[in-house]
């Protein structure tokens, strides 16, 4: 976290607690990587200025899955649907991922993430082949700057993935700073009820929060029901996708009190089946957005908020409005993971994961409606500056780290060609 005082000063700040509202001409002021204060005409003493003329303001954006390291896969199965992704890229591309091709793409998939606005990505990792794997990519994360939810997976595809031992190894590596961790196993419907409760309780011992796909699999109809019959379900869990699961299935998310990420993009590009978005508000479930896979769509969230935006009028019920949707894509997205109180908005207090956008730039000038045109209109180009924590990571328009192009092209040779 960054020391001393900095003030944004003068921007078009859009804060999105309790709901998203414009505050023209305002500073936001940053003490110790927290914000200290939102309002006109702060006082600047001892602080770095950061100029925010011609700026949107806004908290940075919550990416609640991902899988990071399919980087140097980018746009390998762009017209592939579900299954062809799975037998392309988990079984056919993923076992041929060294320690160092995880690293740089963990790298350059979480410098992608700061690059367009995302502080904050929940890593789905389910790329550990052995430890040196699972370093590389938490070593990763940690020189990029990015906040992250490390989720520890098991490769599918070998029945051997499973390493509690190497779990409970792991976990020692987290201290609680930018970092944090979470187990994500294989789950309920896709494995035996039996090993799903192992991996439950190994959270549990860990005191690790769940993140988990979803859905009808072959190992369970109703996954969220097997888990409830078991004693398993949990708050602090996160289920992604679920587009297959009955209303019956969301009244027991909803009841548990955890929280659903969905991947709009992904879900449509690869027919995961009929959108989830309005189900979920119908539900009362906590819901945040998630890029999932470079595979086959964007890297970014302005990206993900659109797909989201236009798929929510394909169903039922209240119509969506776009700041519905930036706030998915911060404040939601940050109570899905678990970070509420921590990130997701401009109050003072929280932690300042602060974004600039170019209000200036050809494709928001003159906006009517500044948060409306953020969630329809900006893209990663118009992201000025950015910082995690107080720390500065982009700055005039470019990443403060370098991104490892050349590392990441001869790993994506080596993968996709070997």
């Amino acid at each position: 976290m960054a020391t001393g005082r900095l003030l944004v000063r003068g921007g078009d700040v859009i804060d999105t607690e309790p709901e998203p509202v414009l505050r023209p001409a305002t500073d936001v002021l940053v003490e110790d990587g927290r914000i200290a204060a939102v309002g006109p005409d702060l006082p600047a003493d001892g602080a770095e200025i950061i100029d925010a003329t011609d700026r949107l303001v806004l908290p940075g954006l919550v990416d609640t899955h991902r899988h990071v390291w399919q980087a140097a896969l980018r746009a390998v199965a762009v017209d592939d649907d579900l299954g062809a992704y799975l037998q392309r890229v988990l079984f056919g591309l993923g076992p041929r991922m060294r320690p160092q091709d995880v690293r740089v793409s963990n790298l350059a998939g979480a410098l992608e993430c700061l690059d367009s606005g995302v502080t904050t990505v929940q890593d789905f990792s389910h790329i550990q082949h052995g430890p040196e794997h699972t370093d590389a990519g938490v070593d990763a994360l940690r020189e990029s700057g990015i906040r992250a939810v490390f989720g520890y997976g098991y490769p599918i595809q070998e029945e051997a993935g499973r390493r509690p031992d190497e779990v409970r190894r792991v976990r020692e590596r987290f201290d609680g700073g930018l970092l944090t961790m979470a187990l994500a196993p294989v789950g309920p419907a896709y494995a035996p009820i039996e090993v799903v409760e192992q991996d439950w309780r190994l959270a549990e011992e860990l005191a690790l929060p769940i993140v988990v796909h979803i859905g009808s699999g072959p190992a369970a109809e109703r996954p969220i029901e097997a888990l409830r019959q078991r004693g398993l379900l949990r708050a602090d869990t996160l289920y992604v996708h679920g587009n297959s699961l009955p209303d019956g299935e969301l009244r027991l998310i909803a009841d548990s009190g955890a929280a659903v990420s969905i991947t709009p993009a992904v879900e449509a590009q690869m027919g995961h089946g009929p959108p989830m978005i309005n189900r979920l508000r119908a539900a009362g479930i906590t819901t945040g957005l998630g890029v999932d896979v470079v595979t086959t769509v964007a890297g970014d969230m302005f990206s993900v908020m659109r797909a989201a935006l236009l798929t929510s009028q394909l169903g039922e019920g209240e119509r969506w409005r776009a700041a519905g949707m930036l706030r998915l894509a911060t404040l939601d997205g940050a109570r899905a993971l678990g970070l509420g109180d921590r990130i997701g908005s401009l109050r003072p207090g929280k932690q300042a994961d602060i974004v600039l956008v170019r209000a200036d730039a050809p494709n928001l000038l003159a906006a009517h409606d500044p948060i409306g045109a953020v969630v329809t209109a900006a893209h990663p180009g118009n992201v000025d500056t950015v910082l995690v924590a107080g720390r500065v990571v982009k700055r005039d328009g470019r990443l403060l780290h370098a991104v490892p192009a050349d590392e990441l092209r001869r790993s994506a040779e080596h993968v996709v060609r070997a």
